[in-house]
């Protein structure tokens, strides 16, 4: 997709100072600004830490930072002098929205925290990306990506049945708070209609972790036992793991057993199907691994992707195991308009579609 001119954007009219750094909070302003909002990225003089980490390098600034910030004015000002943080009050005259993600006590040093803010801009939106809240037993500290990932009990899950803890290959957990933060500015927008005031909101990495755990809190909840990792397995439902074939690994995500009759026929072993350790979900749940050598056996002489196309076709739900290039080259990726070519800048565009409001592409980052 290449870029677009100025246009109506959902969030059109929109001002967002953004004082955020690293990713939580930048992926936040980012979302918002792909939407039409007018988005002021502030950074300290030494810049956003993440233009330093590479490589890779464009032009002096790393493609990490360049991932989480287009869309956005730049500005370089020392909020911890005087002038700094006048002008960032100058600023927020005309903003409805303010991110950013200080160490707790460092805006209200500033003299720029909530409570002080709110006195003065009684419909400014302030969004704090934190690591564990305020208070608490870990309240204060700070929190990055994969320390979450370790303390939520996510890498607890994550990684080969008989292996280690593993970290999630993607941070999901900075991703998720600045999703989680970008819909509680739109939550607390949409209640300003009302009442005509701002408030606070906050997204912490601590809190998003924990809820990435489903299913696995649930079963937890539920049956009492702790999760343990599976690999590329799912812990309630078989078979949905990936497999080798004679050419291309896939995976096999079936939900159901009439998916799961579907994929025994295409193998040419519909009687598996029928048999009762597997002729239920729960049944396949509880004798996978009995399951999963069948499966090997029957996949082992198989072409994968000539496979992946008949099972789809046939609504067994499946894909061949592609690595990142081969993703970002995939036919669908062009057709749904998921890359962006912006003045030198390439990235991944916003996978929320509006029918009236598209996302637009208008500026690369700062």
């Amino acid at each position: 997709m290449a870029a677009t001119a100025p246009a109506a954007g959902a969030l059109q009219g929109l001002r967002v100072i953004d004082l955020s750094r690293v990713l939580g909070g930048p992926y936040c302003g980012q979302i918002l600004g792909d939407h039409g909002a007018d988005v002021l990225k502030i950074e300290p003089p030494q810049g956003d830490e993440t233009r330093t980490w590479g490589p890779p390098f464009e032009h002096g600034v790393a493609s990490y930072y360049k991932g989480l910030n287009r869309n956005k004015r730049g500005l370089r000002l020392d909020l911890a002098s005087e002038a700094g943080r006048e002008q960032v009050l100058a600023l927020l005259e005309g903003a409805d929205v303010l991110i950013e993600n200080f160490k707790t006590g460092t805006m209200e040093r500033w003299g720029l925290g909530y409570e002080t803010l709110s006195q003065r801009f009684a419909r400014l939106v302030h969004c704090r990306v934190s690591g564990y809240g305020a208070d608490g037993p870990l309240g204060g500290l700070p929190g990055y990506d994969a320390a979450i990932q370790a303390l939520s009990g996510i890498m607890s899950i994550n990684g080969e049945a008989g292996g280690e803890p593993l970290r999630v290959g993607v941070p999901v957990v900075d991703m998720v708070t600045g999703l989680n933060a970008a819909i509680g500015i739109l939550l607390a927008l949409q209640e300003r209609e009302r009442s005509g005031r701002g408030q606070f909101v906050e997204a912490a990495l601590f809190d998003c972790g924990l809820s990435l755990l489903h299913p696995h809190a649930a079963n937890l909840f539920g049956g009492g036992r702790t999760p343990r990792r599976t690999g590329n397995a799912h812990p309630n439902i078989y078979p949905y793991d990936a497999f080798p074939t004679e050419t291309t690994p896939l995976f096999l995500a079936v939900g159901n057993d009439g998916q799961f009759r579907k994929l025994c026929e295409l193998l040419g072993a519909a009687g598996l199907a029928t048999r009762a350790e597997f002729a239920t979900a729960g049944a396949r749940s509880e004798n996978r691994e009995a399951l999963r050598q069948e499966l090997l056996h029957l996949l082992a002489r198989m072409d994968g992707e000539s496979l992946v196309q008949q099972l789809s076709a046939a609504g067994v739900p499946c894909a061949p195991i592609l690595d990142v290039p081969q993703a970002l080259a995939h036919p669908h990726t062009a057709h749904r308009g998921m890359t962006v070519d912006l003045e030198g800048y390439r990235g991944i565009a916003s996978p929320i579609k509006l029918s009236r409001t598209p996302a637009t592409y208008r500026l690369p980052p700062p």
